[in-house]
């Protein structure tokens, strides 16, 4: 996987949740991952087209989403993963993908987003075409974001 696609997805991400103030965001240990992704209770997916290609994955507890939730909607209570909550979580994989997109285009390649999907629940088993699939997480007050970079180009 390509160095120019991944860094501008942690970058994006690290942006991002720090606009929200008190999640004092810190990078970790990125690994490679030849299987699956499974759910640790929200995933969102933001697919991604153009010559660069694949998905990309947010990955969070419930808590850790509605905490982020909360932050985004400037502190306003979240106590229940509802859709307003899943809203916000959708728009934040929106924002950073389109962050990391706009910083990959720069580069001179052709890049585009579609809409994110999220998905809810438990040991959800999510494959890609890809063969392997670098997670980078993304420490916070709020919990951890694994964000999944599913790329080819």
């Amino acid at each position: 996987m390509n160095v120019e696609y991944i860094n501008p997805f942690t970058h994006a991400t690290f942006e991002v949740l720090s606009m929200f103030g008190s999640l004092d965001p810190k990078v970790g240990k990125p690994a490679v991952k030849d299987d699956a992704l499974v759910s640790t209770g929200v995933v969102v997916v933001v697919g991604i087209i153009g010559e660069v290609k694949g998905q990309v994955a947010y990955t969070f507890t419930e808590d850790t989403a509605k905490a982020i939730a909360s932050a985004m909607m400037m502190g306003m209570p979240v106590d229940v993963f509802d859709e307003m909550a899943k809203s916000a979580v959708s728009e934040l994989a929106n924002m950073i993908s389109g962050h990391a997109s706009t910083a990959i285009a720069a580069k001179g390649f052709t890049i585009d987003i579609a809409p994110p999907t999220l998905v809810t629940g438990e040991n959800v088993r999510i494959a890609t075409n890809v063969k392997k699939n670098l997670v980078i997480p993304i420490e916070s007050t709020a919990g951890v974001v694994n964000v999944w970079v599913s790329l080819e180009g």
